[in-house]
């Protein structure tokens, strides 16, 4: 399982990359796409909208299941990554290269994990 360290991981399995300032990019984590198998459709979030740490940023839909996306920060959505829209599968093949969402004027952070302490709550998922 590969699990970046230049992110921080919330325990829902979604990562955010902070870029330049209170920017940063959200997406889902190797762990989040391999359990929920194929990923045919992203639920983009509207850029404007204002998020909370914590709580629903959007959804995806695998052949599995539907599975919320929480946001790892407050703040404002400035972007969304339309590439899913027409490729969803991106979020399969490459999970940390395909981002969902870039959010700004970060506010507030929900727990986020180092790559380390993430992987140790994959592993004891993964024993579950």
């Amino acid at each position: 399982m590969n699990i970046p360290s230049d992110r921080l991981y919330l325990k829902s399995h979604e990562w955010v990359k902070f870029e330049e300032g209170d920017v940063c990019l959200v997406g889902i984590s190797d762990f989040a796409q391999a359990a929920l198998g194929d990923i045919v459709f992203v639920n983009l979030p509207e850029a404007g909208d204002a998020v909370k740490a914590g709580e629903r940023l959007t959804d995806v839909e695998s052949v599995k299941a539907v599975a919320d996306v929480f946001s790892p920060v407050g703040g404002t959505i400035e972007e969304v990554n339309a590439e899913l829209e027409d490729a969803p599968e991106l979020l399969n093949t490459a999970p940390y290269e395909a981002w969902i969402a870039k959010i700004s004027g970060v506010t507030d952070r929900a727990e986020l994990l180092d790559a380390a302490a993430y992987q140790a709550v994959c592993e004891q998922e993964g024993e579950a």
